[in-house]
């Protein structure tokens, strides 16, 4: 990792707009994705959405050769499920569709967890655990803050739930490149790491798992799974340091009240 970023009012205005441009993408999957329908064609509609519609790059494509334009993570898997043309969505799932997008030169990326028809009460009720541990971890950035106090925000919430947070894998810096220094830990102390500063751009995106934290990854390389076969749920946003605290760059059009 490099030394962080900090962005330039210009580069900040790219990285908004690029930042929009993914939160339609998820507007467009609001009224996509449902069962039935496998996560291949998921990945093939955001893929022609993003070039065509958007007239932008999905940047995972090529990225470390990974082949496609999202992650799809089904119930177990935690992080980097790859899409599938057998794989279809069934009633009861959640589903992390992991996204990222570039224009202009600059890289955006969120996620956002899809409940499939009748899902248990348990798997909502993780669902909402992790997107309220993101927004935890949202609400502490403002200049001056550490890198820790956002973890222990994530972390102090989620325990409290009875869920763990995954150790793994983090959040990241990012803009020109999809992975710029600091990494964004979702556990820690308050007080300790790297002061935040205006300017800084980067992702928070907890991975909030039922049982164990602990991970294993598949035979493929990249898609990572729960070792005891629970549940895990995860949410993402690219936020960006102002003056006066934090802006949400991939906020959604029904999350405008979070703000």
């Amino acid at each position: 990792m490099t030394k962080v970023q900090l962005k330039t009012p210009r580069e900040q205005e790219l990285m908004r707009h690029s930042g929009q441009l993914l939160s339609q993408v998820f507007q467009m999957l609001d009224g996509f994705v449902a069962a039935g329908i496998t996560t291949m064609e998921i990945d093939r509609q955001v893929e022609d959405f993003i070039t065509n519609t958007l007239k932008a790059r999905p940047a995972s494509k090529g990225q470390y050769d990974y082949p496609y334009s999202l992650n799809s993570s089904i119930n177990e898997v935690v992080c980097h499920g790859m899409p599938s043309a057998s794989r279809k969505l069934k009633n009861g799932d959640i589903v992390n569709l992991d996204i990222t997008l570039e224009k202009d030169g600059f890289i955006a990326d969120s996620s956002k967890m899809y409940l499939i028809g009748d899902v248990a009460p348990a798997a909502r009720q993780l669902v909402r655990a992790s997107y309220e541990a993101m927004w935890k971890g949202i609400e502490t950035v403002r200049p001056g803050a550490t890198l820790g106090d956002i973890g222990h925000a994530i972390q102090q919430y989620a325990e409290k739930q009875g869920y763990s947070v995954v150790r793994e894998y983090c959040g990241h810096g990012i803009g020109r490149e999809m992975h710029e220094a600091p990494q964004i830990l979702h556990y820690g102390r308050p007080g300790t790491g790297e002061a935040l500063q205006a300017g800084m751009t980067f992702t928070i995106e907890p991975m909030i798992n039922q049982g164990t934290y602990k991970t294993k990854t598949k035979k493929d390389g990249w898609t990572v799974v729960t070792r005891d076969k629970k549940l895990s749920a995860q949410w993402e946003h690219t936020v960006l340091v102002t003056n006066q605290g934090c802006e949400v760059l991939t906020l959604r059009s029904e999350e405008k009240n979070r703000t």
